[in-house]
């Protein structure tokens, strides 16, 4: 995942800017149960190696994004739209790439003249390859399991890591790794069958899936049952009204209780796999859900993991007989 700067303009003005985003990631990343094996600061963007938590990518970005926009604007006085568009985001199949991808992405800073070499890009705090390199600490960066690869003794596997590393200094730029090779463009997931029925099967754009054929294939064919899902949901008629009402009915509660707060358990259950239905059946935004609820977007976050723990347990359908 790349974000960059509007017309390639700085993101990080200053050390403070760099540590403001990473104490962002230190909260949010475990909040949103996200995973990041590889990440760098550069001047005017910045690379992440993420693999999303239960609700994906998109309420981390947000948060991650907005925040720290509004922040470096009041702290620089400036106004106006801080990165380029959206972030830029690859699908790549673990196996094939990750050890790949984590050495891209940690000499980046090198390339850039940030650093001058490996010594000194293991003392840079920006960037994931000072954990694996054992010169420093990062607790929402997954090191272990990047290291795991390498070996079973954390030493050894330091070494083997960072002789990687060091093979890669001469191998250059991997155009191939940022949007070249097995790409599609989807304009959003929920694009993906208009753009299938249309032919159009390799065009370049904002979301991209990096793999051998079947990976990509077998990423298409999941996007697209999603797609599917959610479409026959609103063919049926369904909307976060009915979804409550739905949900109401399997409680013994009125629909308009699932709007109020209250602690009792059955409310807070209903709650729960009211958020869950929305998210998961109707793709609503967890900040649409958090307007209507009165709740923070990190409190539905929870709500959506509790929900889903509460269908599987209780073996509750949205479209179905609540018995």
């Amino acid at each position: 995942m790349i974000i960059r700067g509007i017309e390639r303009k700085n993101i990080f003005k200053d050390t403070a800017d760099k540590e403001n985003l990473t104490e962002r990631l230190s909260r949010l990343i475990p909040e949103t149960q996200t995973l990041c094996y590889a990440w760098a600061f550069l001047s005017n963007h910045a690379h992440f190696l993420f693999r999303s938590g239960p609700d994906g990518l998109s309420g981390l970005m947000q948060r991650l994004l907005t925040g720290y926009a509004v922040s470096f604007n009041r702290r620089h006085k400036r106004h106006g739209q801080l990165f380029q568009n959206r972030y830029k985001s690859i699908v790549c199949q673990e196996d094939a790439y990750l050890l790949e991808l984590v050495r891209y992405i940690h000499l980046n800073p090198l390339r850039a003249g940030m650093v001058q070499d490996l010594k000194a890009l293991a003392d840079y705090a920006f960037s994931g390859h000072r954990l694996l390199a054992g010169a420093g600490d990062c607790s929402w960066q997954e090191g272990d399991y990047v290291l795991g690869y390498f070996g079973k003794r954390v030493s050894a596997a330091r070494k083997a890591y960072q002789d990687y590393v060091s093979a890669g200094m001469t191998i250059g730029r991997r155009p191939e790794l940022v949007g070249g090779g097995l790409v599609r463009s989807m304009g959003g997931w929920s694009e993906i069958k208009k753009i299938r029925l249309r032919g159009m099967d390799r065009i370049k754009g904002d979301e991209r899936i990096l793999g051998d054929s079947d990976f990509v294939e077998s990423v298409l064919s999941e996007a697209n049952e999603t797609f599917d899902h959610r479409y026959e949901r609103k063919q049926q008629g369904y909307d976060m009204s009915r979804v409550a009402e739905r949900v109401a009915s399997i409680y013994g509660l009125d629909r308009d209780d699932i709007f109020q707060k209250g602690r009792q358990k059955d409310r807070v259950d209903a709650r729960d796999l009211f958020c869950f239905w929305c998210t998961r059946e109707l793709g609503l935004s967890q900040t649409e859900l958090a307007r209507s609820l009165g709740m923070t977007v990190p409190g539905i976050g929870y709500a959506v993991r509790r929900g889903e723990s509460i269908a599987v347990r209780e073996g509750y359908q949205l479209v179905g007989n609540v018995d």
